[in-house]
């Protein structure tokens, strides 16, 4: 499928019945939707109640996904000491945790004789895959579909022998 001819994720994850996982593998991710909060995080130090609100519609989103019966899980493939971005993410995270994702953090080096693909995922239902491009600032460069279950097999592969090394979010300190 064409990059410019994906639907929305609310559309993908409604299709979604069992397993939603998703592989990010960058230090630092420069999209327009967390622009402000990512700002207002450097100049405060915290999450504060408008980023709360802000994520709202995505916190909401995994609570209706859960409530079906989906289970949903990220893991992260970091660099450490970890950069300025992945802090921020760090102390966002509980919200996901809360909302009912569970997530998962793997030092870059831990990974280093893992074959993971070349782009962030979300995998759904072991049937889909949604891969995220991103430029090289970290900049959406948009979405691609792929049900090929040679990359199907690659990718959950990835995805599980990642979330058997990393730590869960509770114990990954930054």
């Amino acid at each position: 499928m064409r990059p410019n001819s994906v639907p929305p994720f609310s559309d993908l994850i409604k299709e979604c019945y069992r397993s939603a996982v998703h592989l990010e593998l960058r230090d630092t991710y420069s999209v327009a939707s967390e622009a402000d909060d990512f700002a207002e995080w450097q100049t405060c130090g915290r999450i504060t109640p408008e980023s709360v609100e802000r994520r709202r519609p995505w916190h909401d989103l995994v609570r209706d996904t859960v409530a079906r019966g989906v289970v949903m899980r990220r893991a992260r493939v970091v660099s450490v000491p970890v950069s300025e971005y992945i802090r921020y993410e760090h102390a966002g995270t509980y919200l996901n945790v809360e909302a009912g994702e569970a997530v998962r953090w793997l030092p870059r080096r831990d990974a280093a004789t893992l074959a993971l693909p070349g782009a962030d995922f979300w995998l759904f239902d072991d049937r889909l895959i949604r891969f995220g491009h991103f430029s090289g600032d970290g900049a959406s460069a948009g979405h691609e579909l792929c049900d090929d279950p040679a990359v199907l097999k690659l990718c959950a592969e990835a995805f599980e022998a990642v979330w058997q090394r990393a730590t869960p979010h509770e114990a990954f300190a930054v």
